[in-house]
């Protein structure tokens, strides 16, 4: 198990992590996700110990690894750049961190071998990396990693330079292998749909914090904040005050809180877990959901209509979209149903 404590960075007078801590278990994969300058490849390099936190400490299986070097650490990485050697062949290549460990020479072969059956490479052994596509070289880079068998796999960026068709299909076979091999590993992208795609856990960086991290179901279904929300695109996020609270009895009979707040949409009804004060200013999302989903009646002139897969994504002048069925024209007054929650 990886455990980060506390880890907190500058760079010339600049915040790069602010006091940063998670841990990731046995063949558990966490992806660190967040836009550029977040702070997650630097919290990278410093767990596979290319760079010095200014303070705090990285730990495997309760070992101190804060002074170890990255060469002793164990773990494997995958970059976008793949970090090839071109003068070397494809088995050279994977069999390179196996020389450096002066293993025997039938081992080294055989690593080779299974490494390269593993991500679907059996028999390019003896091909010029130059001469393979951009996925079969970061194949190359992933059997390279695991033929050393890490404690811990880390990657960054690794697919950025890929086409999205071929980048869902690595994505699957990653995900398969990690869990074939139980290796824990870090995932580093920008990339929301990847980072859901790949995880079994997400955390969000801004501006050097951990903001949100939680299972991608758990993310998506409840971002907590007005950040992660629109950082995430889950739909429209706006401002609204608290009118006061509402005792509401469902179908079932049963009384259930709400709180109605006005906003630029109009009064509008929403669950919260939070408690409020009437005045207090809060931040709502409007998720777009189909036309009947919702539970509060917005009015809006349709201002676009884009054909996305089999709905069309419709935009009000007041700035909410929703998604729909059927594209109403441009200039249409319409009324839709909105699922609205408080986000704090």
């Amino acid at each position: 198990m990886l455990e980060v404590h506390h880890i907190f960075k500058t760079y010339e007078g600049n915040l790069l992590l602010n006091h940063i801590s998670f841990q990731v278990d046995t063949g558990e994969t966490i992806c660190l996700l967040g836009a550029s300058g977040s702070g997650k490849s630097t919290l990278l390099r410093i767990i596979a110990g290319l760079e010095d936190a200014d303070s705090g400490s990285i730990a495997f299986d309760g070992q101190d690894l804060t002074s170890i070097p990255a060469h002793l650490r164990d773990f494997g990485l995958v970059f976008q750049d793949y970090a090839l050697f071109p003068h070397l062949n494809v088995s050279e290549n994977v069999a390179f961190g196996l020389k450096m460990r002066r293993l025997p020479q039938n081992e080294i072969k055989e690593r080779v071998v299974n490494s390269l059956e593993m991500v679907n490479l059996g028999g390019f052994g003896n091909r010029g990396v130059t001469d393979l596509s951009g996925g079969e070289q970061q194949r190359v880079a992933l059997a390279r990693a695991l033929a050393t068998r890490p404690r811990l796999l880390m990657f960054d960026e690794p697919l950025g330079a890929l086409d999205r068709t071929l980048r869902e299909d690595l994505l699957k076979e990653l995900r398969e292998i990690l869990h074939q091999t139980n290796i824990p590993a870090i995932y580093v992208t920008h990339d929301q749909e990847e980072a859901f795609a790949i995880a079994d856990r997400v955390l969000i960086l801004h501006r050097g914090e951990i903001v949100r991290d939680g299972t991608p179901a758990e993310v998506w279904a409840d971002p907590k904040s007005a950040f992660v929300a629109r950082f995430l695109g889950l739909g429209t996020v706006f401002e609204g005050a608290v009118r006061g609270k509402l005792v509401l009895s469902n179908v079932e009979g049963t009384k259930e809180e709400r709180w109605e707040v006005e906003s630029n949409f109009g009064v509008l009804t929403v669950r919260s877990e939070h408690e409020h004060k009437v005045g207090e200013k809060v931040h709502l999302l409007a998720r777009p959901l189909s036309f009947d989903e919702g539970t509060n009646i917005v009015q809006g002139t349709v201002a676009d209509a884009v054909f996305q897969q089999d709905r069309f994504k419709v935009t009000l002048d007041n700035g909410l979209y929703i998604y729909l069925p059927h594209a109403p024209k441009a200039g249409e007054r319409i009324e839709v149903r909105v699922k609205v929650e408080c986000l704090a």
